[in-house]
């Protein structure tokens, strides 16, 4: 991290009182925020204070105070780097419950199945017979569901042949089906930070170690995703770039066509999941993550059925080139021998019939995210937040690091949701709190009474709003 670069994360950071716990505020609250990742190397103090236009002696004043709290750590060749305290990283994130009646459930940003499911399946049933006179085992997908998916790309503008994709069992195992097979014991994968919580898992399940790039208010800091390839040189980088889950930011063309070329000239396999690349509710639909397509060895998509139309289905894919399908279909043999051929038919009666599925769930989901935003605005004030232009959620600035007391309190006012340390590497967001819209309006009044009654519960009303540098979202 650069002098002039944290001087641009800071943005207005003074506010009154001593300058040197203003400068360690706006610290604390980047980091807390994951604007600044868990272990980035910070500038120098005399470069500090030259790019900020204060005194070395403030710079330093405020680094001792963050290393007494413990937000920063100096060692000996590696610099002052970013950290938390202990007790923080030491908290254990919810994770997805078992479904409890009363219970509103926003631990998952998940949509309930479309009324078109019925006569999918009924329509699957009918086409089962022709696949039932073999074994069933496919372990490259069926070819009626590939060369869907391969089209669905070209329509889109990205030309694909059916030997370009390979069904997986949810994009969940096409994301740890592409750890595995590039990221191995000691090496590193580059995610974003917040990002998608499994793909954390998947990574630390292959052994790597998961590094961090902020997703800030337009999206992924670019710049800093450039350096870090350039100095980590990992194995592997994974990124949402439609919708993200959970900020709901999207990358721009020219951020796309950036990434991309970073990919062909560091020769580093980049993972763009597309699961919430349908769910546009504002604008125009994102520009395709692969671009042309043609002939890119390092740009792998990963799409599924589940928030396009049932998660139920567990129906992924991946498009990547033959060589790297037919290597993960052989690497998949060791986990299971193909995805469910029934499960498969009917994903593919619902492409047959996305322009409907997806023209009524668009509809649905803009009521639901328009109907939420209404109700925290009233009911929770001074929460912030950015509304989304697609996706399943939104990424609510709670202005003070209790999200994991907050979820802990919500369960007993009749609300599962998941806090901001659980989209994280370690620990931070606990500042922030995702709420999504995939349920009724009915529910969601539900959830955001409950989320206000355990609000109210963590004191007297809401916490005062942190001082310091603005979030990366708002």
């Amino acid at each position: 991290m650069s002098g002039p670069r944290l001087r641009t994360l800071l943005g207005s950071w003074q506010h009154h009182g001593p300058a040197y716990r203003s400068l360690a505020d706006a610290l604390r609250g980047l980091t807390r925020s994951g604007t600044l990742p868990l272990a980035t190397r910070l500038p120098g103090e005399r470069e500090v204070a030259d790019a900020l236009g204060v005194s070395r002696t403030t710079v330093t004043a405020a680094y001792d105070l963050l290393r007494d709290e413990g937000f920063l750590v100096s060692r000996r060749g590696s610099g002052t780097v970013t950290t938390l305290p202990a007790q923080a990283r030491d908290r254990a994130p919810a994770r997805l419950g078992t479904a409890e009646d009363g219970l509103v459930d926003l631990s998952a940003a998940a949509p309930p199945a479309p009324p078109q499911l019925a006569q999918a399946c009924a329509d699957a049933l009918d086409a089962l017979p022709r696949h039932t006179s073999r074994a069933g085992y496919a372990p490259l997908g069926l070819p009626e569901l590939r060369a869907a998916v391969a089209a669905r790309y070209t329509a889109r503008g990205v030309p694909t042949t059916p030997d370009q994709v390979l069904v997986t069992t949810g994009a969940q195992q096409a994301i740890h089906l592409l750890a595995g097979a590039f990221a191995g014991a000691g090496d590193r994968a580059v995610v974003e930070h917040p990002t998608y919580p499994h793909a954390i898992d998947a990574v630390r399940a292959a052994g790597a170690r998961a590094v961090p790039v902020p997703v800030l208010r337009h999206g992924t800091d670019l710049e800093l995703l450039a350096s870090t390839v350039r100095q980590a040189s990992p194995r592997l980088v994974y990124l949402v770039p439609d919708h993200h889950n959970p900020t709901g930011t999207s990358l721009s063309p020219e951020g796309r066509e950036q990434v991309r070329d970073l990919a062909r000239r560091t020769r580093t396999v980049v993972v763009g999941d597309e699961t919430l690349t349908d769910l546009t509710l504002d604008g125009p639909a994102p520009a395709p993550f692969a671009g042309s397509g043609a002939g890119d060895r390092y740009v792998v998509c990963v799409g599924s059925a589940s928030k396009s139309f049932w998660g139920g289905l567990r129906v992924g894919w991946l498009r990547g080139h033959p060589d790297l399908v037919g290597a993960l279909a052989q690497r998949r043999a060791h986990v299971d021998l193909g995805t469910s051929v029934l499960d498969q038919l009917v994903t593919v009666e619902l492409l047959a019939r996305a322009d409907e599925v997806l023209g009524q769930r668009r509809a649905t989901l803009r009521e639901q995210r328009d109907g939420l935003v209404r109700m925290l605005a009233q009911d929770l004030p001074d929460w912030r937040l950015a509304v989304p232009a697609g996706g399943l959620s939104t990424w609510v600035d709670l202005g003070a690091p209790v999200s994991t007391a907050l979820a802990a309190l919500a369960h007993g006012y009749g609300v599962r949701i998941a806090p901001g340390p659980a989209f994280g590497v370690d620990g931070t967001f606990d500042d922030h709190l995702r709420v999504p819209f995939s349920q009724p309006v009915d529910a969601l009044r539900r959830a955001v009474d409950g989320l206000a009654a355990g609000w109210a519960a963590l004191g007297s009303g809401a916490p005062a709003r942190a001082s310091g540098a603005q979030p990366a979202l708002v």
